[in-house]
């Protein structure tokens, strides 16, 4: 086994492995003691293999978990009686996030995934009723079958997605999509946004070559107009960059920068900020049920 990724699954640990970082931060944005237990001494050496992009990848992690917090926490209050996390990985939420204790969370991966989980977790207590699904989410028929299937009773679900859209194909999204659209259950889609001016990032060889086995392969034209296509309307956008300028948490970048940036007109500047977040959905046409 390398040092780097692998495959797919090793993004997991990768992410979780800034996370666990972050709970030694004097001023942290959130705490996921868990984190650390979960990628042991292997999210420290895929982190090395990003010498390059690593700081940034950890500052986006960050911002995004902080988004994606919000969303839910907002989303419950509001009357969603279910999580669904597809693609879940190392995900720590329902151990430590504030949720009912009766709160039904399921979450769906690769059975080597959940296996392991099990394995690192079970000394651990959820604050919600929490199930796992072993799944191959590709195989269309299997990813069909468990989302009909999954939370009998409950009637305004939210489907969480996070760092799953960017490895699949444009037909692949088209079909998730399509997937969660058919069930009217399905109140509330969390997921990636980026903007085409990001993609050239997102590309750079660096990046490329240390995400060889795991690369990312969605970059639709028209993010928002691709899912709207799809079934699925933006209802609410948050962007890294102005969480960032919350917890006072710059992105990295080079030292020429920032005077770049001061020579931009308002207008450019806050284009910047909105090039890549976390999206809120909702069924196109259709009003969230109540």
């Amino acid at each position: 086994m390398s040092t780097g990724i692998n495959d797919v699954s090793d993004t997991a640990i990768w992410v979780a492995y800034y996370r666990g970082l972050e709970s030694d931060h004097p001023r942290p944005m959130f705490r996921d003691p868990l984190a650390k237990l979960l990628v042991g001494e292997r999210g420290e050496q895929i982190a090395s293999t990003f010498t390059r992009t690593g700081n940034y990848t950890a500052w986006a992690v960050l911002t995004r978990t902080v988004i994606i917090d919000e969303f839910i926490q907002k989303a419950i209050a509001e009357g969603v009686d279910a999580v669904i996390n597809l693609g879940a990985g190392l995900d720590t939420r329902p151990y430590r996030m504030e949720l009912p204790s009766s709160f039904p969370w399921v979450e769906a991966d690769f059975p080597h995934m959940i296996d392991y989980k099990e394995k690192i977790l079970r000394d651990h207590k959820p604050h919600c009723q929490l199930q796992r699904v072993g799944v191959d989410l590709s195989d269309s028929v299997a990813r069909r079958n468990f989302l009909e299937s999954a939370v009998p009773g409950a009637k305004k679900i939210l489907v969480l997605t996070e760092g799953v859209i960017p490895y699949l194909t444009e037909e692949q999204v088209a079909g998730l999509a399509a997937d969660l659209r058919a069930q009217s259950r399905f109140a509330f889609w969390i997921g990636e946004y980026f903007s085409a001016q990001s993609y050239r990032y997102l590309k750079i060889a660096a990046r490329s070559a240390a995400l060889k086995n795991a690369p990312f392969r969605f970059f639709p034209a028209d993010w928002d107009g691709f899912f709207l296509q799809h079934g699925w309307a933006r209802k609410e956008a948050h962007y890294y960059g102005e969480i960032g300028r919350r917890f006072r948490r710059r992105p990295p970048m080079p030292w020429w920068v920032p005077f770049v940036l001061m020579l931009m007109s308002k207008e450019r500047r806050a284009q910047a900020e909105k090039m890549s977040g976390y999206l809120l959905m909702v069924p196109a046409g259709q009003k969230p049920a109540q």
